[in-house]
């Protein structure tokens, strides 16, 4: 669920028309190019995907490079700085609005975050890393060391955190934008949303809702497939349903999911215990709201399984 705190809110328009509506509004104000409000990119644990969605805005990138001045981000800078020597990976500031990406796995990150935070009037959060410790977050699950050892052959030279959290858990965020991907819609929205200081109008529906939408057919009535759906955050545009495939959950908690429910349903589609844990931990495999899953997984143990007896609400 996103957090807003410091934006004003706005009567309700669709996404698409409040942002070009937005662009044009903001653009007319700033005809002085050096008044510009200023935007920073950070990376953190992460693969880049995210903040490289701002970069697959191209239509609309020239518009926004028009209205907000990009003062940091590495991604599509040059990689010396401006004195012939490496970028600078924490930056100076002040910057009126900057977007994370990544969680935070080091003890330098824990520090870098801080300082980011202190130069940034407003932060935004953005993927699954950022918002919920990542994929990388299933080393909160295990044992760091043995990983370590697994995979480097000379694990003292790394040195990392025993977990992997999200940007939330060190300081406080404006707005947090989910998925694995974000979608680059919902990220112009939030620009724009600050740029004309209101609320992101970022839906807060499962992505069932998107499904309907579409008119995809509900592949767990249908076919009894196992589907994070009810639970997941909108954002997706239902894409895994649509070609028959349930929901991996990539855009993380819906707000307030029914876990106790999704648990049951996963059971009778004949999921054991550890199918529902291996589910839910993969790309927000730290997000608080899916703490309880280890617990209700646990205790649905009784809870029939598909084919053991007759369900009236499931087709034959």
């Amino acid at each position: 669920m996103e957090t807003d705190r410091g934006l004003a809110g706005a009567p309700g328009r669709s996404t698409a028309r409040a942002a070009d509506t937005d662009l044009g509004h903001a653009a007319r104000r700033r005809a002085n190019p050096d008044r510009r409000p200023t935007l920073a990119v950070w990376k953190f644990a992460s693969c880049d995907g995210c903040q490289l969605t701002l970069l697959d805005c191209e239509d609309e990138l020239l518009g926004l490079t028009e209205q907000v001045r990009i003062e940091h981000f590495l991604e599509m800078s040059a990689t010396e700085g401006p004195s012939g020597g490496r970028a600078e990976l924490s930056g100076r500031g002040p910057y009126d609005l900057s977007l994370v990406e990544g969680s935070i796995t080091t003890a330098e990150d824990a520090e870098r975050i801080q300082h980011i935070r202190r130069i940034s009037r407003r932060m935004v959060t953005i993927g699954a890393c950022a918002t919920a410790g990542g994929i990388q977050a299933l080393r909160n699950f295990g044992d760091v060391d043995a990983f370590r050892a697994a995979v480097y052959a000379r694990p003292d030279y790394i040195a990392t955190l025993e977990t992997s959290t999200p940007i939330s858990a060190h300081v406080p965020v404006d707005f947090e934008l989910r998925g694995c991907p974000i979608d680059r819609r919902q990220l112009l929205e939030v620009i724009t949303a600050h740029l004309s200081g209101r609320k992101p109008q970022i839906p807060s529906h499962s992505v069932c809702f998107e499904c309907k939408r579409r008119g995809t057919t509900c592949v767990t009535v249908a076919h009894g497939t196992p589907c994070l759906g009810p639970v997941t955050h909108a954002g997706c545009g239902a894409l895994c349903p649509a070609y028959g495939r349930g929901c991996y959950g990539c855009f993380g908690p819906a707000e307030r999911p029914n876990l106790r429910s999704m648990v049951a349903q996963l059971r009778r589609d004949g999921m054991s215990e550890a199918d529902i844990l291996r589910v839910f931990r993969t790309f927000n495999a730290a997000s608080p709201e899916y703490a309880p899953v280890a617990d209700l997984a646990a205790e649905e143990q009784d809870t029939p399984r598909a084919g053991t007896e007759t369900d009236p609400e499931r087709p034959a």
